[in-house]
C-alpha cells in the first residue's frame, strides 16, 4: 500500500489463553477517499454474542456461534466444534477509532472506519490576487 492509504494489518489470534482454537472469519476490507469499509463473514453469531473492541490501535472481533438446536434434542454430529470466532487488527493513525460504525446482517458484520479529518484528500480553492 502507498504511504497515504489507511492501512489495517492483520494480527490472527488464538484465544486469550491459548488453549481454546478459534475460528478467523474471512473479512474484505474496501477503501474509499474517507475511509475503510470491513466485511466480516460471522454466520450464527447473534448480534448480542458480538463483542467489538478497540484497545489502543488494536481493533478486535469476538463473536459467539449459536447452533440452534431443537428443545430436547443432543447433536450425534456437528460440523462445527469451534463455538466462537476471534480476529484482530491493528488499525494504522490516520483511521478514527472513535467513530466506528457496526452493522450485522445475515451473518454479516459491516463496519465503517472513517479516515481522520486530517488524512482525507482536500480541496485548496486558489484565490484570485
Amino acid at each position: 500500500m502507498k504511504d497515504q492509504e489507511a492501512t489495517m494489518s492483520d494480527t490472527r489470534t488464538m484465544t486469550d489463553d491459548r488453549a481454546t482454537p478459534v475460528l478467523v472469519p474471512r473479512v474484505d476490507i474496501f477503501e474509499d477517499e474517507t475511509g475503510l469499509t470491513l466485511l466480516a463473514d460471522m454466520p450464527g453469531v447473534p448480534r448480542e454474542d458480538l463483542r467489538l473492541n478497540v484497545e489502543g490501535d488494536t481493533l478486535t472481533l469476538e463473536g459467539d456461534i449459536s447452533p440452534d438446536t431443537p428443545a430436547g434434542l443432543t447433536p450425534v454430529h456437528a460440523e462445527v466444534q469451534v463455538a466462537r470466532y476471534r480476529r484482530a487488527f491493528t488499525l494504522s493513525r490516520e483511521l478514527d477509532s472513535a467513530a466506528i460504525q457496526a452493522e450485522s446482517r445475515d451473518g454479516v458484520l459491516k463496519l465503517r472506519i472513517p479516515k481522520r479529518e486530517s488524512a482525507q484528500p482536500r480541496r485548496i480553492t486558489v484565490q484570485v490576487g
